[in-house]
């Protein structure tokens, strides 16, 4: 394999690992509440726990996106990773609900530099012609960390706390960082590529590695050394009650200050601070912070609200006029700016534009699979089992990747549009199949076909939408355009689950009305059989009502996408 081979592929691997860290916190999140001191039965307190990690994921993405345009895709990758890991350190010692959140904040922020770095990356190595295919491995290993965090989550929950995840998290998430800076620097030089090679700064080393040691007693508090006559002094308080007012945390901060000053004064430093910096200053970064409030007020209205009260969280107002501030500052702002975060020509062409509202509508309709197939499989077959449950959801999984792949093969000879129709008009035809299901559906194997065709339908999709973004775009703007793409999806999944929520629960309401009281059904009894069937019958209306709805935006989808995918700007191959 060529060294451009190995790095495409140790960054796909990089996808999926990060990716599935997003669905393995559907199982911990129990044992992360108990973790910090969190009441198991308060679960809407654990809602940043949550939101914190799609705020890193979404908020800051096309900032990200941007600087993998001016730093490179290698250091972008790297970074992701690095941070990632340090998220994954920081949320396996967390002690406190704010210390998690801050961990998994910093593990979406990692995890989703690295998408829009990967999908660049595949447009500097190879042309436009022949992108399809690495598209789809790419789209494809990032839809099947959906199918491995789940299970790799439930395997080590069986054998170990849930904190080893997340150690397991940080040991890939450095091993993949060397990988890629050593396979990097030895591809085929480019400006967006590749890294210099340089020594290793062994006093940078020394005091990041201090550092790293003392906040990690610092989180830990091990009792043989706090009890130690010597050693305990080290615990104890001199500033405030808090564990960073010890002598222990204040020598922590005092290297990590010294780690920083490091960084900016060294000639070679092991952390390139004043690189970063500068292109933080060549960057929009106005632009760039007003953006950031606008997705975070969405994410923060939707991702905080419970689903079942309610389609935003009681603060949404707030949230959204905030958001809505920030909107109209920055349409000002982008018009004034000489050289905003998103100029004019990046999506002045109708298949850019059209592939990012082609991703929102995906996201629209993913989610409702994501979310409600295991709903229904709880709600009829598999009701005290939230594993089982979510085992239902994989038989769609598993076909995502390989319509990835088969939707990248066919984007070298048919347009993007026809191919992103086709899947996302199949994803439809699933879903519609999905509506007919009986209580007891999923005991026969007949109920994997719709789950398998919709599942092949999505990964049809991703290849093309994100194809046709690359082509309509230049070269310069892949990495701002395919976060672009990135954050519509993610945003489309967030309005998606609340707006297709609110449509299931007017379905179960309906439902609801008609049925007698309990007494009535049961005779005065208590609680009966019979009763417990027309609960079902009403919750499986209400799921019936979502696949519904999440049909009619997959075809809205691959209508949109006909429309303006179908010329992308590149020639097919013969």
């Amino acid at each position: 394999m060529t060294h451009a081979g190995r790095l495409l592929a140790l960054a796909s691997v990089a996808v999926a690992f990060a990716a599935a860290d997003t669905y393995v916190v559907v199982l911990a999140l129990p044992d992360m509440m108990q973790g910090v001191g969190l009441p198991i039965d308060q679960l809407q307190q654990a809602a940043p726990i949550v939101s914190g990690f799609l705020l890193g994921y979404v908020a800051l993405l096309p900032l990200i996106g941007r600087l993998t345009d001016l730093r490179g895709r290698v250091p972008l990758l790297v970074a992701g990773l690095v941070v990632f890991a340090l998220g994954s350190l920081v949320t396996s010692l967390s002690y406190s609900l704010t210390v998690l959140v801050i961990g998994r904040f910093l593990q979406g922020l990692g995890g989703g530099a690295l998408v829009p770095a990967t999908l660049a990356l595949v447009a500097d190595l190879y042309p436009a012609e022949r992108r399809g295919v690495p598209l789809g491995i790419v789209s494809g290993v990032q839809e099947l960390g959906a199918v491995l965090g789940p299970l790799l989550g439930a395997l080590i929950l069986t054998v170990a706390d849930w904190r080893v995840i997340f150690a397991v998290n940080l040991v890939v998430g450095v091993v993949l960082a060397i990988a890629i800076r050593r396979v990097g620097a030895n591809t085929v030089p480019t400006r967006r590529i590749c890294t210099p090679t340089r020594w290793p700064d062994a006093l940078g080393a020394l005091l990041a590695l201090l550092t790293l040691l003392g906040g990690g007693l610092v989180f830990v508090e091990p009792q043989q050394v706090m009890r130690s006559v010597t050693w305990g002094t080290l615990y104890i308080p001199h500033l405030g009650d808090g564990r960073w007012g010890t002598d222990l945390g204040l020598a922590t901060i005092v290297l990590a200050v010294a780690f920083v000053v490091r960084c900016w004064l060294a000639p070679r430093p092991l952390v390139d601070l004043r690189g970063w910096v500068a292109s933080l200053r060549a960057v929009d970064l106005t632009g760039a912070v007003l953006l950031a409030l606008v997705l975070a007020g969405i994410v923060l209205a939707f991702a905080t609200a419970d689903p079942e009260q309610a389609v935003l969280s009681a603060r949404s107002g707030w949230y959204l006029l905030g958001s809505a501030i920030a909107l109209v500052a920055l349409l000002i702002h982008l018009r004034r700016a000489e050289d905003p975060l998103i100029p004019a020509s990046a999506l002045r062409r109708t298949p850019a534009w059209g592939a990012i509202v082609v991703s929102f509508l995906v996201g629209v309709a993913l989610v409702a699979a994501l979310v409600d197939v295991p709903l229904f499989a709880r709600t009829t077959v598999d009701t005290g089992s939230q594993l089982d449950a979510a085992l239902v959801l994989v038989r769609l999984l598993v076909a995502v990747p390989v319509g990835a792949v088969v939707g990248g093969y066919l984007v070298r000879r048919l347009p993007e549009g026809a191919v992103a129709a086709a899947g996302m008009a199949l994803a439809a035809v699933g879903f519609v199949l999905m509506t007919r299901w009986d209580p007891d559906a999923l005991h026969h194997a007949a109920a994997t076909i719709p789950l398998v065709i919709a599942g092949l339908g999505f990964g049809l999709a991703l290849a093309p939408v994100n194809s046709a973004v690359l082509a309509a775009t230049d070269e310069a703007l892949h990495g701002l355009t395919t976060s672009l793409v990135v954050v519509a999806r993610m945003v489309g999944m967030l309005v998606g689950i609340s707006v297709l929520t609110e449509v299931g629960m007017r379905a179960y309401f309906h439902a609801t009305a008609g049925i007698p009281s309990l007494s009535q059904v049961c005779g005065g009894g208590g609680y009966c059989s019979a009763y417990g069937d027309l609960l079902q019958a009403a919750g499986v209306a209400q799921e019936h009502a979502v696949f519904a709805g999440a049909a009619v935006a997959a075809v809205v989808a691959a209508g949109v996408a006909l429309a303006t995918l179908l010329r992308s700007g590149h020639a097919r191959l013969p």
